[in-house]
């Protein structure tokens, strides 16, 4: 066979590595500053004015907000530190399983240098408030397409060397990597589909409970497919070269890889149980969760078990000891994920920090240390030298596990300790015992001890960034060479796409899959046949592989030397779930089908506040749903027009605010009625001033709260000018607004503002900085402002009419609850 000489590309390998470095360093050092705003709201930017010595001036500083900073914390750590992680292990590994130089450098650099300059756009934009308002995906429109661009370059740069490689099969890692690549491309599309209303902002197309679906059908299969399954690549390569051991099983390798893919796509609406999301979707949001402990612990298993006859280099060897800790925090991580979507458990974690906690045992342990043990293990090699240290890196180890356990384990505490208090009840059961901001005092240790924890995290970090650094400099950067044998193209194999789709594993799951899904959907005794059937499938299945086992793993063999066919097999298989839960919502989940409310439309002042409610990240403290529970409904609103929040209340909010942490009570029922004899104005739980003083100072109104200070919101003018655009768009993606001019719209917005204006100024309301303004002034002053915008919103929000069961239009075939009864 001839053979050739390959020099690998691993100058991208080393550019991505050192990104990501640089971007962990940041994206860790802005979640430590969060992590102290939540003890000390001076950390907001007061704390400023103590370190210049009085010569800068502020109670809080707008760019350095909670709100704000923390989408930038959660997008540097996610797609800044660990995907450049990823990019750096896929460009190494698929080089070296393809036997292969990457097809194109060109598109190598324009990957690299694109990614980098997304990042800096999302550091230049997120801090002035320039966001989608949904989680994990707040990078505005502009930025969102570079981010498709950018991904498709580095698609095509990976097939296209998979499509040159020297070997004839795909080896685990890569289908990890396929995975990864495709079902990326089909979430971040799906959910970024926007209306833009100018070059940085825009509307979701999906409202309400749309958008609320479709938001968790991303957010949690990011987790799936951004940080789990790549890095699940990374391990199945790096892990068994580190430990000298070949993978543990590979037949357990691809029950694993097929059920993960399948399962895992399912699972997203387990963030919205108890929420008025239709039951039948929490439902299968439940059950796929709980399904996905064994896929994911057989990956534990199989990682671990590699290590058998090697752990005695856990004593002398800092890679194996992050890999060997990595792959068990991932375990704990998918124990405990399944473990929060059972709907009693959910209802004690969901909105507190129990949550963050188990996001981060997975984040900080799970994928910081595979970073870790993969820098390690490449440093070396990449710049042919040792090591710098290795009592260094140890204490990383040590000095970063540390941080993580004490991290992790103030987040249960707290988290568990408010969701009690939350739900406790005086005698007789009638009220609750503590009020919110009761039991942020009680949890306010744990912040600290969460700071201090992400500290020593960040501590441990650096030591290995100067460990790397110092490696680097006693070596010198060479791309390795190696020798290959050349495969032939007429030897290889060639499958087409009907032999793929038509082998007996492909038709026998399809079939009772497809019948499984209609036992959720078609009426009674229908759905038991649908049932009966998937089961006979399903036994067949078995019987026939049973008869002839070799032919099932010949078909396999077959498929993995044949990309496309592959490839498309994982398409469809993740994106089966997404389909089966979304068309349905898309087409039931309106408002003519709603149960008994619908949103009341808001005014153009209420809009702008609501967009400015939207760009300080007010949904990352505050949620807008109270869930189904009694504790929620007898805190929120037990009377008869509140209760819990109805599908229809919401139905028209692009983007949706339901939330996922209450840092700050639930805000559902802060709205209310007209204010007699106005036609704009309203009155909810609060009056104006009282609004306008807990943005001014949170604490002269809520004792006790870390809520930062919003007074520069009374110092900078709404937009009104940008309205009329914003509601074209909203009226283009269905929100019934009645018929405006330009001018109506612009004159509607001052009147409303003047109105509110006038009655802060005669509730007896000043400015701090202003306090000589005369009243007339004062007027004039704030009724243009942002925060007389945001007041606006603020009585609106829950504002809902009413409508009969009676006139319910029939519900579509396709709707899963139409065919049942459902309780709440």
């Amino acid at each position: 066979m001839p053979t050739t000489s390959i020099t690998y590309d691993d100058k991208t390998v080393r550019r991505f590595m050192t990104a990501s470095i640089f971007w962990g360093i940041i994206g860790m050092l802005v979640g430590v500053l969060a992590a102290t705003q939540l003890s000390w709201w001076q950390m907001n930017g007061k704390f400023l004015e103590m370190l210049s010595f009085g010569l800068l001036k502020s109670e809080g500083l707008s760019y350095i907000t909670f709100g704000r900073i923390r989408p930038l914390h959660t997008n540097a750590v996610i797609f800044a530190f660990v995907g450049n992680m990823v990019f750096a292990g896929v460009y190494y590994s698929t080089q070296r399983l393809c036997r292969v130089r990457t097809a194109s450098d060109w598109l190598s650099r324009i990957h690299f240098w694109g990614w980098q300059l997304i990042i800096v756009g999302a550091a230049v934009t997120l801090p002035a408030g320039l966001t989608r308002g949904k989680e994990y995906a707040e990078l505005i429109w502009p930025l969102n397409i570079g981010v498709v661009v950018i991904w498709v370059i580095f698609g095509v740069n990976f097939f296209w060397t998979l499509a040159k490689r020297n070997e004839r099969s795909l080896y685990v890692s890569l289908w990890f990597y396929i995975a990864t690549i495709v079902t990326i491309a089909m979430l971040y599309v799906v959910n970024h589909l926007s209306l833009p209303t100018s070059l940085v902002h825009s509307y979701p197309i999906f409202g309400g409970v749309q958008d609320g679906l479709v938001q968790w059908w991303y957010g949690h299969n990011a987790v799936a497919f951004f940080l789990t399954t790549p890095i699940l690549g990374i391990m199945y390569y790096f892990l068994p070269k580190a430990a000298d051991r070949p993978v543990y099983s590979y037949r357990l390798s691809i029950i694993h890889f097929w059920a993960l893919v399948f399962i895992y796509i399912w699972a997203g609406p387990h963030h919205l149980l108890n929420t008025s999301l239709p039951q039948w979707l929490q439902t299968l949001g439940m059950l796929f969760s709980l399904m996905l402990w064994a896929p994911s612990w057989a990956g534990m298993l199989n990682g671990l078990l590699t290590l058998r006859g090697a752990w005695d280099k856990l004593r002398t060897d800092p890679v194996i000891k992050f890999f060997a800790t990595a792959v068990t925090f991932y375990g704990m991580a998918t124990f405990e994920g399944p473990l929060l979507s059972i709907r009693a458990v959910n209802a004690l974690s969901h909105y507190t920090d129990w949550t963050i906690g188990h996001v981060h045992s997975g984040a900080l342990g799970w994928n910081g240390f595979m970073a870790a043990g993969m820098f390690y293990w490449l440093a070396p090699r990449l710049w042919k030298t040792k090591l710098w240290s290795t009592t260094l890196a140890n204490m990383h180890f040590w000095i970063g596990l540390v941080g993580i356990l004490l991290y992790v384990a103030a987040m249960w505490v707290a988290g568990i300790t408010q969701g009690l208090m939350l739900s406790e009840t005086n005698p007789g059961g009638a009220t609750l015992k503590y009020e919110f901001v009761e039991t942020l005092r009680s949890i306010n240790i744990h912040y600290a001890l969460r700071a201090f924890g992400g500290t020593l995290y960040l501590v441990g970090f650096l030591l290995g960034a100067v460990n790397i650094y110092m490696t680097a400099r006693s070596g010198k950067a060479t791309d390795d060479t190696v020798e290959v044998e050349i495969m032939v193209t007429g030897k290889k194999h060639r499958m087409t796409l009907k032999e793929a789709f038509s082998g007996d594993p492909v038709i026998y799951l399809v079939l009772s899959h497809l019948f499984m899904v209609l036992w959720f959907f078609l009426p009674p005794h229908a759905d038991k046949a649908a049932l009966l059937v998937a089961i006979g499938l399903g036994i067949k299945g078995v019987i026939v592989f049973r008869a002839n086992p070799g032919s099932w793993a010949t078909y396999f063999s077959r498929l993995i030397e044949n990309h496309l066919p592959f490839t498309i097999l994982i398409f469809i298989t993740a994106a089966v779930g997404g389909v089966v839960q979304i068309i349905p919502s898309l087409l039931v989940n309106r408002a003519a089908n709603v149960e008994d409310r619908v949103q009341e439309i808001y005014t153009p002042l209420e809009l702008a506040g609501r967009d400015i409610y939207v760009a300080e990240g007010c949904y990352n403290c505050h949620s807008q749903m109270i869930r189904t529970l009694v504790p929620d409904v007898l805190r929120y609103g037990p009377g008869p027009t509140e209760g819990y929040s109805r599908l229809g209340e919401s139905i028209y909010d692009h983007p949706y605010q339901w939330g996922s942490k209450r840092t700050g009570p639930d805000l559902s029922r802060e709205g209310g009625a007209l204010v007699t004899g106005s036609t704009v104005m309203r009155l909810g739980k609060r009056d104006n001033l009282w609004h306008f003083n807990h943005l001014i100072d949170p604490r002269q109104t809520s004792p006790g709260s870390n809520m930062p200070p919003y007074a520069f919101l009374f110092e900078a003018k709404a937009d009104v000018k940008s309205l009329p655009g914003k509601i074209a768009a909203q009226s283009t993606l269905g929100v019934p607004w009645p018929a405006m001019t330009k001018d109506a719209i612009e004159q509607s917005a001052r009147d409303q503002g003047f109105e509110i204006a006038t009655a802060l100024v005669k509730a007896g309301a000043f400015l701090p900085g202003k306090p000589d303004l005369s009243p007339e002034l004062l007027r004039r002053e704030l009724a243009e402002t942002e925060g007389v915008a945001l007041i606006a919103y603020l009585q609106k929000i829950g504002a809902y009419h009413t409508v009969g069961k009676p006139a319910l239009k029939p519900a579509p075939a396709l709707d899963p609850d139409a065919t049942r009864a459902t309780t709440r």
